[in-house]
């Protein structure tokens, strides 16, 4: 009998995860995720998701994303699960690890997460067409504009260049008018009414920021996302108020936010957002 050939994977947290063979059983805490598992074709191995996951209709929910329920998880009996350093809670996963296989990811780039798509395929053993397309992705484009993309309104957030999100922009032709700021803790140091503290250890990639400091900054255009926030009428009035001469737009947080597979046919639409907010800079 030929010895089990044992495929080793490491994760985005430097974890060694080890597979005999494909796994057949699998929790999806991620909704992009349980995307790029459906869009390599093993949907029919999901046997769980978050109540957040919007594909994977008639699979059970082991709760939302930042608490999930590790108990509804291993009941699953799962041969793998698929996890978010940010989108997940650190507790359930620490729950989880070392009762079922967790593998954890962080892409901070398009090619980051077009290498995680190709990771997991490689671990199902599909979706080699898909993985191809993604990695023929475009190169980043000529900078047509720079944009300020908030993410939450009170307080007001945004990304800074360390992200999925503004990579994404990057290879669109989009520059980030925040993409050297760092968030600052406390609150009020991020707001510049304090003193910072040291940051050791916590996630700086998201700054809050004042109205004052957006002026200040300046942008050709506000692109609002329709998540995590959605941005009301009213949100939109007040930070043209602040940007009276940069044009607004409105676009999917998906195609900005979620890696992996949704990356492929998404960069194509930010591209062309892109295209549209430089023509109206050059106009």
């Amino acid at each position: 009998m030929s010895p089990v050939s044992t495929l080793k994977i490491d994760d985005d947290l430097g974890r060694t995860l080890l597979f005999g063979r494909a796994p057949r059983r699998i929790v999806s805490l991620v909704p992009s995720d349980t995307y790029s598992v459906i869009a390599l074709g093993a949907g029919d191995r999901l046997v769980g998701r978050t109540s957040y996951c919007e594909h994977g209709d008639g699979v059970a929910i082991v709760g939302g994303t930042k608490d999930v329920d590790p108990d509804k998880v291993i009941a699953l009996e799962p041969d793998l699960v698929i996890a978010n350093q940010e989108e997940n809670s650190r507790k359930p996963l620490e729950a989880l690890a070392g009762k079922v296989p967790v593998l954890v990811s962080l892409p901070r780039t398009v090619e980051q997460g077009v290498a995680h798509l190709a990771r997991l395929a490689r671990i199902l053993e599909v979706g080699g067409e898909l993985v191809r397309r993604a990695y023929a992705l475009p190169p980043a484009a000529a900078q047509r504009a720079t944009c300020f993309v908030p993410i939450w309104m009170d307080p007001l957030m945004t990304i800074n260049g360390d992200t999925f999100g503004s990579d994404v922009l990057a290879r669109a032709g989009l520059g980030n008018a925040f993409g050297d700021r760092l968030r600052l803790y406390p609150l009020a140091a991020d707001l510049g009414k304090g003193e910072a503290i040291e940051a050791t250890g916590r996630d700086v990639r998201y700054p809050r920021i004042t109205l004052g400091e957006l002026t200040a900054r300046g942008a050709d255009a506000i692109v609002l996302p329709d998540e995590p926030h959605a941005f009301s009428l009213e949100d939109e009035a007040v930070l043209h108020a602040a940007l009276p001469d940069a044009r607004v737009v409105r676009t999917s947080g998906k195609d900005l936010f979620w890696y992996g597979a949704w990356t492929v046919d998404a960069l194509p639409r930010v591209r062309e957002l892109a295209a549209t907010i430089g023509a109206g800079e050059a106009s």
